[in-house]
């Protein structure tokens, strides 16, 4: 009788339906994660600088991973979206900036940025001080208001009003040179704040004098630029500056002082000096790629929107005056890239593939103005784009127990990062670096730009996690100090790997794609024509 009830019992279990399938739990290991790491930043891959050698190790070594995984090629016809790329260089001895009839050299009190074109270039205009040089009424600011700035060169305080929300501020700040254009300008001058002298000191900008500028150039074959009308632009030391406001109804300092007051917007007026540029630019050309791969979503009705998760494979190549010049970018951007591939991972090997299909990219160029991000912006690979977790240095140097979740509080993908982070015993902090406009600084901001809801999480300052992260800033970011001998926390990347696959997860899985809110500013501004949630 035992052995019949047993034979029932499996029959029955044969012969009853199916249970739907669960997504099984992944796991994150840190040997994992650091074996990711420490391939992408051995010194064997140069420091991983766009369009070289080191670079293309890199972007073989994550299309292999995403093989491995059973992803699929969303490339141009494999692994590989090509970037081509036009970079200009500015010739030193033949470019300045001459104000009132005194002259100064690039790199000599004034710093001038390459223009999107080759040959030599030169322009007389007169000046117009523009505040903040901002145009959004959107936001309460319209620095252009009364002023007739038509054919002539603006010049601009750098960064933004103390009282905006660090986020919209950087994104304003990051649309100046637009905003000049549609107001009828010809070129920008940016004027050093006290803040900005202080927390960055001219020598620091100098020493990026020399430094190419590198756009990407479209399917027309023109390089692209955001503002093609601005003919010219410089970064203007105090000397300079001073030299701009002689005779003018406010003087700088008063100016300065009064842009050190929280909420406060000096008003522009026309200057008394005007500007000579002599400019002289020189063109080249290189290609590198996206790698990008897609797991193709489960759900018919769903699996026609897109999830981007991207991270950025570049770093800064071989330079520097030590004797170790390899910048290998362990934790700028190795760490995210490995946190890609390990979400990856856990999608693919789940039991059951997310709801909407899930894009993965790893980047190029991101350190040379998110210009892949970009490119991939404008040419998709995807369905419709719904949604963008990006990946991008998360500080590893601790166990941290708060996040900064960039954007999250704009779009429905906040709830989601609530709810992840709450899973994992993290809690959830304000940007605590307001003045380093981080917002604006990552890959996923090229999307945001194109009205997509993105977030982006930095590792905050919790459990002496501010020491750590302002620490590495002040001393590794940046520099070939940032390797794997650096003590990192390898549980630590496989927590941000897990508290990522989360978020991403949930937004592949959830039955509405996210969507800004209706008060959000960017929802305003950058989505106007889509569909907007109620907080």
């Amino acid at each position: 009788m035992r052995r019949f009830l047993l034979a029932s019992a499996a029959v029955s279990l044969l012969l009853s339906p199916a249970a739907p399938a669960q997504p099984s739990e992944p796991s994150f290991t840190p040997e994992r994660f650091r074996a990711h790491v420490a391939f992408l930043a051995d010194d064997r891959l140069e420091g991983r600088d766009a369009g070289t050698r080191g670079f293309d190790i890199g972007a073989l070594y994550v299309a292999s991973q995403f093989e491995s995984l059973g992803l699929k090629p969303a490339g141009d016809g494999g692994w590989y979206q090509k970037v081509p790329f036009a970079q200009f260089t500015i010739d030193g001895p033949a470019t300045a900036v001459s104000v009132g009839g005194r002259r100064f050299a690039h790199g000599e009190g004034v710093v001038v940025s390459p223009a999107a074109e080759a040959g030599s270039q030169t322009i007389n205009a007169p000046v117009v001080f523009a505040g903040y040089g901002i145009d959004a009424p959107e936001a309460g600011i319209d620095d252009y208001k009364g002023l007739d700035v038509r054919g002539k060169i603006v010049a601009v305080l750098g960064g933004y009003p103390k009282n905006l929300p660090s986020d919209v501020g950087a994104h304003l700040n990051s649309e100046k040179r637009r905003m000049a254009e549609q107001n009828g300008a010809i070129g920008i001058i940016t004027l050093r704040t006290n803040a900005e002298t202080k927390n960055r000191p001219w020598a620091r900008v100098v020493a990026r004098a020399g430094e190419p500028m590198m756009t990407w150039i479209g399917k027309d074959g023109a390089a692209y630029s955001p503002a093609p009308g601005i003919r010219f632009r410089a970064t203007f030391d105090s000397a300079a500056a001073e030299a701009l406001f002689a005779g003018a109804r406010t003087p700088l300092g008063k100016v300065l002082a009064e842009a050190d007051r929280a909420g406060a917007r000096p008003k522009g007026f026309a200057l008394k000096q005007s500007v000579r540029f002599e400019q002289a630019n020189t063109r080249g050309e290189t290609v590198s790629e996206n790698v990008v791969a897609m797991l193709p979503g489960s759900d018919p009705a769903l699996a026609g929107e897109t999830v981007l998760l991207m991270a950025h494979l570049d770093h800064l190549g071989i330079h520097g005056d030590g004797e170790d010049k390899i910048n290998n970018g362990a934790m700028d951007n190795a760490t995210g890239v490995a946190t890609m591939i390990e979400v990856a991972r856990a999608m693919s090997q789940s039991g059951e593939r997310p709801k909407r299909s899930i894009l993965f990219a790893a980047v190029t160029a991101e350190e040379d103005g998110l210009l892949g991000a970009q490119y991939l912006a404008n040419n998709p690979v995807a369905p419709k784009m719904v949604g963008v977790v990006n990946l991008d240095m998360p500080v590893l140097l601790y166990d941290f127990q708060d996040v900064i979740a960039f954007g999250a509080e704009h779009s429905t993908m906040g709830p989601i990062v609530a709810s992840a982070a709450r899973k994992m015993g993290v809690t959830l902090s304000p940007d605590p670096l307001p003045e380093e406009g981080l917002f604006t600084r990552s890959d996923h901001y090229r999307f945001v730009q194109k009205g997509v809801p993105s977030v982006f999480l930095m590792t905050g300052f919790a459990n002496g996690g501010k020491e750590k992260f302002t620490g590495f800033l002040a001393n590794t970011y940046h520099g070939p100090k940032d390797d794997v001998q650096q003590p990192i926390n390898w549980d630590a990347g496989a927590k941000f790997a897990r508290i990522n696959y989360l978020i991403a997860r949930e937004l592949a899985d959830a039955p509405q794609a996210p969507l800004w809110y209706a008060d959000s500013f960017f929802g305003k501004t950058v989505a106007t024509e889509q569909p907007k949630a109620q907080r």
